[in-house]
């Protein structure tokens, strides 16, 4: 009869390791299916989000989500985790108020003493009362004249390395430094595809197309769907649907309608001159889509940076937001973007649209017009459930029995999805009860780091991209 899994993950994104890290640590079987040739190949994530101080429009409730995702994700993968600070700023010409922004923050300081209230193991981001300082104009001038530090450990210390390199006569004070942190895709999808190779429980099956989904729920069978791929049948019990922006295939094949949009965004890399001192992450808030959309500088090993710049003309698409057409549950971009999601950039856009970033950057970080092209864009399509595109924080839905679908928008939200679908895998009667923990995942605390170091130094080049994408910028013990 061969052999029958309780659970099938078709993807190997964030959400789908994460499903079946989970489903390992609590001894339940699985089997994990990606079509490329290593795990974690959607849309680039280089911000932990804890907070969601990237995002001055979105709810209070999505920042405290965030905040809370975010600790857990990094209390489980800390060697993909850059624990450099953020520099937070609004423009002299944007409407945003930067006293809506220390509203929030005073909240979120809260929020957060209450998470470690819960688990101390949650002071992951610092002491509570540290975890953001505004400046004023006149700390921005008085740091200025004083020297640079080339590691910095103190928000003063990154402050001051950032004020000589900033036009802050551009910028609305006070400014903000927040500890929201780095993460590293590379490192973060390296561990995993460690770990999963060498679970007990998760059979990893990369390089592997699922060709299609047979139903078999009516039949009364020992299993409720067949996997194809192009020479094998598997069956399992539980079908988890962890395609990313692929999920309405899948969907559609089951005759599921589902209301949902689909982004592609880019972010592209650039190469600095040397500079003196470390810097953090820089933010420059503006209207999305508008000339003056946020500005985003996050800063690699080896003198890499990475941009996005929230305009039409970098990150943002013509005809990249597109929602479902009628009965269709998967939407398709056109022709241009299919073709880079396919078959990759024509390199005179690539060279256009990073030019256009590091233009955008110097407005603010004057000499960084030096930049130059370093490497491929980073790029990728994700879902949004529902029809808000600003929405930040999406989870899971359960559209029909035995079957769970991953709307996860961003990668912090992934542990949330997999202890959802575990819930519902014992309601339905798949697995037996379970006692939830919250104590470390063993298989992923087994990865050396000279492993992680590796793996995802391997990624960065397999990929095209410079190996010090794979780097952190602080090293971790």
């Amino acid at each position: 009869m061969g052999k029958i899994y309780n659970v099938g993950i078709i993807g190997g994104g964030v959400s789908g390791v994460i499903a079946a890290l989970q489903f390992d640590k609590y001894g339940i079987d699985s089997i994990l299916f990606e079509q490329e040739s290593s795990v974690v190949n959607g849309p680039p994530f280089c911000h932990l989000h804890a907070g969601g101080n990237l995002y001055p429009d979105i709810s209070d409730e999505q920042c405290k989500l965030l905040m809370k995702q975010s600790i857990e994700m990094a209390r489980l993968f800390p060697q993909s985790i850059d624990q450099r600070p953020t520099f937070i700023s609004v423009p002299k010409s944007e409407k945003i108020e930067v006293e809506n922004i220390e509203n929030r923050l005073e909240m979120l300081v809260e929020y957060y003493k209450e998470l470690i209230n819960e688990d101390p193991a949650n002071e992951i981001l610092g002491a509570p009362d540290s975890y953001y300082k505004l400046y004023s104009k006149e700390d921005l001038i008085a740091l200025e004249k004083q020297p640079t530090v080339k590691w910095p450990k103190s928000s003063d210390e990154w402050m001051l390395n950032t004020v000589k390199l900033i036009d802050y006569e551009k910028l609305k004070t006070p400014v903000i430094l927040v500890q929201e942190y780095g993460w590293n895709l590379f490192r973060f999808g390296a561990q995993a595809q460690l770990a999963l190779k060498k679970s007990e429980k998760c059979n990893l099956k990369i390089d592997t197309l699922v060709t299609n989904v047979n139903d078999v729920r009516d039949q009364n069978l020992a299993y409720n769907w067949e996997i194809c791929t192009n020479d094998t049948v598997f069956k399992v019990k539980y079908l988890v649907n962890s395609c990313g922006f692929r999920t309405g295939i899948l969907d559609e094949s089951l005759h599921l309608n589902v209301n949902r949009l689909i982004e592609f965004k880019a972010a592209y890399v650039s190469k600095w001159q040397p500079i003196a001192g470390l810097i953090p992450e820089l933010v420059f808030h503006g209207e999305r889509g508008t000339p003056q959309g946020m500005a985003q500088l996050t800063p690699y090993c080896d003198d890499h940076y990475q941009i996005h710049g929230m305009t039409m003309d970098i990150t943002l698409f013509d005809n990249g937001l597109i929602k479902l057409n009628g009965s269709e549950a998967h939407p398709e971009f056109d022709a241009d973007i299919q073709q880079k999601l396919q078959c990759g950039w024509n390199e005179d856009e690539v060279k256009q649209r990073t030019e256009n970033a590091i233009d955008f950057i110097a407005k603010f970080v004057p000499t960084f017009k030096t930049a130059k092209v370093a490497g491929p864009p980073l790029f990728g399509a994700q879902q949004i459930p529902g029809d808000d595109p600003s929405l930040r924080v999406g989870e899971v839905s359960f559209p029909s029995k035995f079957y769970a679908r991953s709307e996860i928008v961003k990668a912090s939200s992934a542990l949330t999805v997999a202890n959802q679908i575990l819930h519902k895998t014992q309601e339905e009667g798949i697995i037996p009860a379970i006692s939830f923990k919250s104590d470390p995942n063993l298989l992923l605390d087994s990865i050396p780091k000279n492993e992680i170091d590796k793996l995802a130094s391997d990624f960065a080049v397999q990929r095209g991209y410079p190996v010090a994408l794979s780097q952190l910028v602080i090293e971790r013990n």
